[in-house]
């Protein structure tokens, strides 16, 4: 699982995303799918820097969090999770994932319900081996 942030303005956003893939070493560069029909596809239309963070097993109550219906801004969402800023987007990172990397949009592709964003990864926030993703699958958590 993956939550996906963005900074709009004054305002944060972020959703947990299913669907994210690397997509090509040289450069370096990743796939990310967000249901057409939100705001935050509307967003990052216009703001093409934002942040991954591949979120480690003990991080399901976040995710959940990000993923709820009408959440609040990230920032809420994050309030009690140590966090910081993307030093490249400007997208609030949170802390404990297994990896988070900072992206630019190069291509968007629609397909089907979602739109794809096709992104550079522009830099490796952090990566923090030993820590097991956080993995769904068939609608439930895997154990990590």
């Amino acid at each position: 699982m993956v939550v996906l942030t963005v900074r709009d303005g004054r305002d944060d956003l972020g959703t947990t995303i299913t669907s994210f893939m690397s997509v090509s070493l040289d450069p370096p560069m990743v796939l990310a799918s967000v249901a057409s029909s939100s705001y935050l596809t509307e967003v990052l239309g216009r703001c093409p820097r934002w942040a991954a963070t591949i979120l480690s097993a003990d991080q399901r109550a976040l995710a959940g969090r990000f993923a709820a219906e009408g959440r609040p801004s990230a920032r809420i969402l994050l309030a009690s999770e140590p966090h910081h800023r993307g030093e490249h987007s400007g997208a609030l990172v949170p802390d404990a994932g297994v990896s988070a990397l900072e992206c630019e949009t190069r291509q968007t592709v629609e397909a089907g319900d979602h739109t794809l964003f096709v992104a550079e990864a522009v830099s490796t926030d952090y990566v923090s081996a030993g820590r097991a993703p956080l993995v769904r699958a068939a609608r439930r958590y895997l154990p990590g």
